[in-house]
């Protein structure tokens, strides 16, 4: 069996520059990924021999960015029922609105986990990704869980410093 891995979609290469965060945070966790440029709309059939094929490969989880109509996530979805998670790229006349609302208004059935606009969602999808995994893995739970604790740590020592300063004044 291979290693299980999470897929990281894309409708246009001028994605990438949102989604190199998600893309972090996997290399971060150690995360086996790939990342691949398709469309919903250009590729299906390509976009849909791509998943089942990583389906069949081990891939647990697929994050798909996309901008504009946003289908990418959607169409993933209706193929496979392994978690999707969808990320509306900030981009055209609405900033990311547009894609926010093609992403996450699925018909019951075919979910889409749905994160925020542009890089803090890109982020947030490699986290959720991370916890999705996370579930059947005992040591990447407690690198999620060491992760968060330090992020808290992190935000406790900037306190202490503003403190610091105001304690000063």
């Amino acid at each position: 069996m291979s290693q299980p891995f999470v897929a990281v979609l894309m409708g246009s290469d001028s994605d990438l520059p949102t989604m190199q965060a998600t893309l972090d945070i996997l290399a971060s966790f150690n995360i086996k990924y790939e990342a691949k440029v398709t469309s919903a709309h250009r590729t299906p059939a390509a976009t849909h021999d791509y998943v089942t094929d990583a389906e069949a490969r081990g891939c647990k989880v697929f994050i798909c960015a996309a901008g504009l109509a946003a289908h990418l996530a959607g169409a993933v979805a209706g193929i496979t029922t392994r978690p999707v998670i969808g990320v509306p790229v900030d981009c055209g006349p609405l900033k990311g609105h547009d894609a926010l609302l093609s992403t996450v208004m699925m018909p019951g059935g075919v979910p889409v986990a749905t994160v925020a606009i542009g890089s803090a969602g890109a982020k947030n999808a490699g986290y959720l990704a991370a916890q999705m995994l996370a579930v059947a893995d005992d040591a990447l739970a407690l690198a999620v869980k060491h992760e968060r604790q330090a992020s808290a740590e992190a935000v406790a020592a900037k306190d202490a410093k503003l403190q610091q300063k105001l304690a000063a004044l």
